[in-house]
């Protein structure tokens, strides 16, 4: 192969990953199939044109086509492209689920509405007023003046303290 060949096979193949990447999956097909025809595809980066491929082709809708390459990729002479083959080809053929109509979210079409119609944004004026900010459920009623405050010692500090030193002596004692 020719340098300006593997050029043109590269430029093909990163226009079809920026095209996949951004949901044009027409045009990533068509870069990715440019790329493919123009690469050996027993080598490892013929086996990456064709796994993008692959994931192209089932964006697009065209499964039969993405299980077909799928199935020649999953016998890839390279070992990392053998891998991924078989793992998208063990995703393309689980079976698919069935999802009810209840778990699925319609999204209206906006299209038809115009930008200078206000009957289209009625909705926009009726949005209420933010509540005001609710009271604590608790709030100190008066300031305590330190100097009210009893300070006298009550002796349960050192009640407690004792009686700390005392089981703790009694617990050494037993060890």
């Amino acid at each position: 192969m020719s340098s300006d060949s593997i050029d043109t096979a590269r430029a093909d193949y990163q226009a079809g990953r920026t095209a996949f990447e951004r949901g044009e999956y027409r045009k990533a097909v068509q870069s990715l199939e440019s790329a493919n025809a123009s690469v050996q595809p027993m080598t490892r980066f013929g086996g990456e044109v064709q796994i993008w491929l692959v994931t192209a082709y089932e964006a697009l809708g065209q499964r039969s086509d993405a299980l077909a390459l799928c199935r020649e990729v999953s016998r890839h002479p390279d070992l990392q492209i053998r891998k991924q083959g078989r793992r998208l080809l063990y995703i393309l053929e689980a079976p698919r689920l069935t999802t009810r109509p209840e778990w699925l979210t319609q999204i209206p079409d906006l299209t038809t509405l115009s930008d200078r119609d206000g009957r289209d944004r009625t909705a926009a004026g009726t949005i209420p007023p933010p509540k005001p900010p609710e009271k604590p459920a608790f709030q100190l009623e008066t300031v305590v003046d330190p100097a009210q405050v009893k300070t006298q010692d009550n002796r349960f500090v050192w009640v407690a303290l004792m009686a700390a030193t005392l089981l703790l002596g009694g617990l050494l004692w037993f060890m």
